[in-house]
Parts: C-alpha cells; structure tokens; sequence
C-alpha cells in the first residue's frame, strides 16, 4: 500500500478524513457480515437445517458461561438507583462525569 503524506492537511481536514474512513470501514463491516450470513443461510438451506443446527447451538449452554446478571460495579451519586455493571455502553451520567474531569473510580461500589 502506498504511505500518504499527511503533513499538508489541516487538523480539521484530518478529523474529517478519520471520520470518513471510519465511516467506511463500520459499511465495509457490516456488507461483509451480511454476505456472510448469506453464506450461512444459503449452506443451511442446501442442508436442509436450521441456522443453529448447522452451528451446532439448538439447546445447549455456551461453554463456560454463566446464566443470571452481573452485579452492579458503580452507582450514580445523584441517583442512587443509576447503577452500571462496567460492561457494555456507558451511560450517560458516567459519560458525562467523566468528561467533566471526575475519575470511574468516584462512582465504585464499595
């Protein structure tokens, strides 16, 4: 692949050219995870099988994995009930504390 010379762009015109190819980059993932699935479907269907039969998952556990839910981690010191178990999107309260110069440390569960 050829190196660009990024040296005579602006800073503006860098933050658009790394939105732009992660804009790209989101579309190009996500036709390919539909081709794929294409795939699947159609070789299931050559089966005559369902998706998770082909896979292999009708019925049974993942391996190592653990049904219930996971304890909260932090708490929302003006609203005792906003708690957040530290997986998956952040909420907005942590994200805008967070913004505001406060630690994720300040909102631990003890």
């Amino acid at each position: 692949m050829a190196k660009i010379d990024l040296s005579n762009y602006s800073l503006n015109e860098l933050k658009r050219l790394g939105y732009d190819v992660e804009k790209e980059i989101t579309e190009r993932h996500r036709q390919e995870l539909g081709k794929a699935r294409e795939q699947i479907l159609s070789i299931a269907q050559g089966l005559n099988l369902s998706v998770e039969e082909l896979l292999g998952t009708t019925g049974k556990k993942a391996k190592g994995g653990k049904a219930g839910t996971v304890q909260a981690r932090y708490r929302n010191p003006a609203d005792s009930q906003q708690t957040w178990t530290g997986r998956g999107r952040q909420p907005k309260w942590v994200g805008e504390a967070l913004a505001n110069g406060r630690n994720l440390d300040d909102f631990r569960i003890q």
